[in-house]
């Protein structure tokens, strides 16, 4: 698991796009947590899944995006973190995994950079 702090990574960008990244991550953190209680074959999982699917998949299209000003090492150490959240969504679909928490702490750890 990748424990980076998002604010180490980012240079810049505007108060007002971080605060709309801080509150995407919000909303998926927070369904994810419904999805623990409920269980990950609940259609709360199925929404927390796919809300948070969505998500990195905009982030990391955002990253490999040649016009993103972050430093390109910056921009592949996200995008290897967000394909590993990719993955561990499909394995929690397929049955192979339970992991919710541990998209959880990811989606925590890039949130609490953005402050």
């Amino acid at each position: 698991m990748y424990q980076v702090s998002y604010d180490e990574i980012i240079e810049d960008g505007s108060e007002e796009e971080r605060s709309r990244e801080r509150q995407a991550f919000d909303e998926s953190i927070r369904l994810l947590e419904q999805a623990m209680s409920a269980g990950v074959k609940s259609s709360a999982a199925i929404q927390a899944l796919h809300f948070t699917e969505q998500l990195w998949t905009i982030l990391i299209e955002d990253l490999l995006n040649p016009g993103n000003a972050l430093p390109e090492a910056t921009r592949a150490s996200i995008v290897s973190i967000g394909i590993w959240v990719v993955k561990e969504i499909e394995l929690i679909r397929k049955g192979q995994s339970d992991d919710l928490e541990g998209i959880v702490s990811i989606n925590a750890i890039i949130r609490d950079g953005l402050n």
